[in-house]
């Protein structure tokens, strides 16, 4: 095997030359010019250019709904298609991926990341670097803050790890060592000791903004890292997929799971507490639906500086750099995309109680408005009502102007897939044809903070109570929302009517507390990408088999006779069973539209989603393992193991 294959696949190397942007916020302009090493990395203006170039976070991007499209193929949001992960024995182990920077085993980023490190820190303990400390400072404390990013992204995709702190010679033999996975648990506490750096050097008011990740992000994010290890040694404890659990691949662990958890929620709740107690919630008019109310303008304004509660975010700019996205100009169709009636009726009622409870109000759905009626404001706001009115210019409403019957019909690209539409994103504007949209994209806010320390409290206690602290935050949560006290959902809450996967970790119920705390978790984050990740790390997954992902009620409400052609009066729906059908059939899947039961034949999906336990980690690429082996022809002669339930064939897990 040649040094060059080496360089290709292991990727921890020393750094080379880089090309690198001047811009010094949180713009993804492309790469002006190229350095060297020996010329690079000793001004301010170099520190800030090198930062930025790494910055790699979920935003608003390509012909879609953008970042609201995160949560799609879950038990929250679904499109048109689905994702193979939830037909086991269809994801299947790659032998190599086609282009380097797909591959999620690759250490590209993390060797330029410790390449900073390795340069920067003595240059600037040595005083040789120019420009005003508090920036240069800034600057250090974002590489520290991205790497940690770039090992949570690790962490949550394969869990063991290797942990490489520098760059490594271009030599085989460190380089297979470094390759050697370490306990998840340790890459957990590798990344928190990155952000403790990360926030001793940040600042909340650095050059550019909040376009620029600040301490309070390293906070946010910090306790969002502690908590996710802290649930997933929690409730994944025991098995191959955890440190010393039964068949766990790994062989280096000596160390206590019990300790390790105590001491990730204890670092979660310090730094959920340091930033909640600043009180940075926007405040939610009651009334009002649109950009008048802050808790919801929060999502969509051009600039998002000024907004308390969000502590990063990326800026665009159509004028001058070519810098946009399209997500606004999709969401009022439906952008391929859509909430669940099972995520619909999560939402509480306003006085707060579940929609089953004696007494909620509830008035059924036989009618998208029935379903909105009575209900708290985050479904008001954040879920299209039928014939609502997005631009007066054009005339634009959601749905037909004459019923009100959401656009479940359209091209996949723009469909209503479920009936339910997305609106958080929401903005004033609407873009036809060739226009832009240029709206912001939030990506770590405030919010989060109040319901990482109330979870962390609650696991603490083992699902009983929480402190008194948890129970302030959570309730300011609450009242944002327009909601009561947290007990008064609490006493009416029963599992046994509750349809939500968060229920359960490893097959069991959890206590009421707990998955009240999840519910309220689950509808204060909506459309913002957290739901996969709280149900792996809660291990919510174990019983779901045959899961059929519903939408509107559509064959028992108003909504069977609401598409029809304009000039023949002939109903456009076409059940399933019926020849190029485009919707479920009612003798078939009954009254709930089921966007993946509308074809039969050929149709892997038709029985609904089924869990494999081998998904809640990712395999890892076959040729990590051949260039790793002492014989080639035998995979498992490598130094890596394959995770858990993964073969090191080019098959699926079962």
């Amino acid at each position: 095997m040649t040094m060059k294959t080496w360089n290709k696949y292991l990727i921890l190397l020393a750094g080379g030359l880089l090309g690198l942007s001047s811009c010094s916020d949180f713009l993804d302009l492309k790469p002006e010019d190229k350095v060297t090493p020996e010329d690079f990395l000793w001004t301010e203006s170099d520190l800030a250019s090198y930062a930025v170039k790494h910055y790699e976070f979920t935003t608003h991007d390509g012909y879609n709904i953008g970042a609201w499209k995160e949560d799609n193929h879950t038990d929250n949001q679904v499109t048109a298609s689905f994702d193979n992960r939830w037909v086991p024995g269809e994801w299947k182990v790659k032998e190599s991926y086609s282009k380097r920077e797909d591959d999620p085993w690759n250490f590209d980023a993390i060797r330029e990341l410790n390449y900073f490190l390795e340069i920067v820190i003595p240059r600037y303990k040595e005083g040789t670097i120019t420009g005003v400390d508090a920036n240069v400072r800034q600057y250090i404390g974002e590489i520290y803050f991205q790497r940690a990013w770039k090992y949570f992204s690790k962490l949550q995709t394969f869990g063991d790890f290797p942990i490489v702190k520098t760059t490594l010679p271009d030599e085989k033999e460190p380089l297979v060592e470094a390759s050697k996975r370490q306990p998840r648990n340790e890459v957990a506490k590798f990344i928190l000791s990155d952000l403790d750096e990360a926030i001793s050097y940040l600042s909340n008011t650095p050059p550019g903004g909040k376009n620029r990740i600040t301490r309070n992000a390293a906070l946010l994010v910090k306790s969002r890292v502690a908590l996710f290890e802290a649930s997933w040694l929690t409730y994944h404890k025991g098995t191959d997929r955890v440190p010393g659990g039964s068949g766990w691949p790994g062989k280096d662990f000596s160390g206590n799971l019990d300790s390790d958890i105590a001491y990730f929620l204890e670092e979660c709740k310090k730094a959920a507490s340091e930033l909640a107690d600043q009180g940075l919630l926007a405040e939610n008019i009651a009334g009002e639906r649109k950009m008048g109310n802050p808790y919801f303008a929060q999502f969509t304004l051009e600039d998002m500086e000024g907004c308390p509660e969000i502590l990063f975010w990326k800026k665009y700019n159509n004028t001058d750099f070519d810098i946009f996205h399209f997500a606004t100009s999709y969401l009022p169709s439906g952008g391929n995309s859509g909430f669940t009636r099972q995520y619909v009726e999560t939402f509480l009622m306003s006085n707060g109680l579940p929609i089953y409870a004696s007494g909620s109000g509830y008035k059924g759905d036989t009618s998208v408005d029935n379903v909105r009626e009575g209900r708290e404001s985050r479904l008001d706001l954040f879920m299209m009502k039928p014939k609502e009115v997005l631009d007066t210019k054009v005339g634009l409403t959601w749905g037909s102007k004459e019923t009100g019957a959401p656009g479940i019909l359209n091209l996949a690209e723009s469909r209503a897939v479920t009936g339910y539409g997305l609106r958080k994103g929401l903005s004033d504007n609407y873009y036809t044809g060739g226009q832009t949209s240029i709206e912001g994209c939030p990506i770590f806010r405030a919010a989060e903070a109040y319901l990482n320390y109330v979870e962390a409290s609650c696991i603490e206690n083992n699902g009983t109570s929480i402190d008194s602290k948890a129970q302030a935050y959570w309730n300011v949560i609450r009242e944002r929302a327009k909601l009561p006290d947290y007990k008064v959902t609490l006493d009416a809450t029963d599992l046994s009517k509750e349809s939500d996967w968060g229920v359960y970790s490893a097959g069991q119920q959890v206590s009421k507390l707990l998955y009240c705390i999840r519910r309220e978790r689950r509808c204060e984050l909506v459309e913002e990408g957290f739901r996969m990740m709280d149900l792996k790390r809660w291990r919510a997954l174990d019983q779901v088999k045959n899961y059929q992902v519903e939408g509107v009620n559509l064959w028992e409400s108003d909504l069977k006779d609401a598409y029809k052609d304009a000039d023949t009066g002939k109903n456009l729906l076409i059940p399933q069973g019926q020849e190029n059908p485009n919707v479920s059939s009612y003798a078939e899947s009954g009254k709930y539209l089921r966007p993946y039961q509308i074809v039969k034949t050929n149709n892997i999906i038709f029985n609904g989603y089924n869990w494999c336990d081998a998904h809640y980690l990712s395999p890892i690429a076959l040729t990590h393992f051949r260039i790793t082996a002492t014989n080639p022809d035998d995979l498992s002669t490598s130094v890596i193991y394959q995770n858990p339930g993964w073969p090191l064939t080019p098959s699926g897990a079962k």
